[in-house]
């Protein structure tokens, strides 16, 4: 019974791909196990059946690339004091946390002690911000998309994106760095998931504000696509994704 409902949510080609092995590798080792010392007894049956012929992990998607792609950009640029609003934890801020401190702002609580990481726990949708020239780097990737539809706590606000975005503005020091992130394609929210922005939208965000140093962005299959030029047809046609990353770095005018 226990092996069955563990294996109730696979693929039925998967199960029907997988149980020979299986069930050829079970016996195999049970007569091992009969023939030696039997150190570790058998519990429950626990099946992977999709691992025998997958790849050795996952190298692809837009989180893959961009936590590695802006962390090896602040590694290189070396800022003096790198912020991170609202990023994943188990993702990017680990990733710069193993080489430098990053400091970690973010409407919900974050309670583990986490060497190199210190956190605020601070609303980026505040209205009355305070935190002013705080840094000369900051990161926010894939979060501005979520601001102000509710999912993570945060009040709703249609607008609520474009409070982010002058908040971040206020908090970076003159020629300081922002890295960020958004999905893009046609615009649209797709609610209370995140936002979807068009190249165009964002462009008229930047404009005034920040000189574009690198833009790079993952395609709807996942695969990053690296300094790539903005021309006039790329943008309108979104670079053809329904669904992709874009990946800003900027230099704050």
């Amino acid at each position: 019974m226990k092996f069955r409902i563990f294996i109730k949510g696979v693929p039925l080609f998967t199960l029907l791909k997988g149980l020979p092995w299986f069930i050829r590798d079970y016996l195999l080792i049970k007569k091992q196990a009969a023939a030696s010392n039997m150190a570790f007894p058998f519990g429950k049956f626990y099946p992977c059946l999709e691992e025998k012929n997958a790849e050795s992990g996952s190298a692809s998607g837009h989180y893959f690339h961009q936590d590695l792609l802006v962390a090896q950009r602040i590694f290189l640029n070396n800022p003096l004091k790198h912020v991170d609003v609202g990023s994943r934890v188990d993702g990017f801020v680990a990733h710069v946390a193993s080489f430098r401190p990053i400091e970690v702002l973010d409407l919900r609580d974050l309670h583990a002690s986490i060497e190199n990481v210190h956190f605020k726990k601070v609303d980026i949708t505040d209205r009355n911000f305070s935190l002013r020239d705080y840094c000369d780097s900051l990161s926010c990737l894939h979060v501005l998309e979520h601001l102000g539809l509710g999912r993570y706590g945060d009040r709703i606000d249609y607008n609520g994106h474009l409070i982010g975005w002058e908040n971040l503005y206020k908090m970076l020091t003159k020629g300081g760095k922002l890295y960020f992130s958004v999905p893009i394609g046609e615009q649209r929210i797709e609610f209370n998931a995140h936002r979807v922005f068009s190249l165009k939208y964002i462009m008229g965000m930047i404009d005034g504000l920040y000189r574009i140093d690198v833009f790079s962005f993952v395609d709807d299959s996942g695969d990053l696509h690296k300094n790539v030029a903005l021309t006039d047809e790329l943008i309108h046609k979104n670079l053809g994704c329904h669904y992709g990353c874009g990946i800003f770095e900027l230099t704050k005018k």
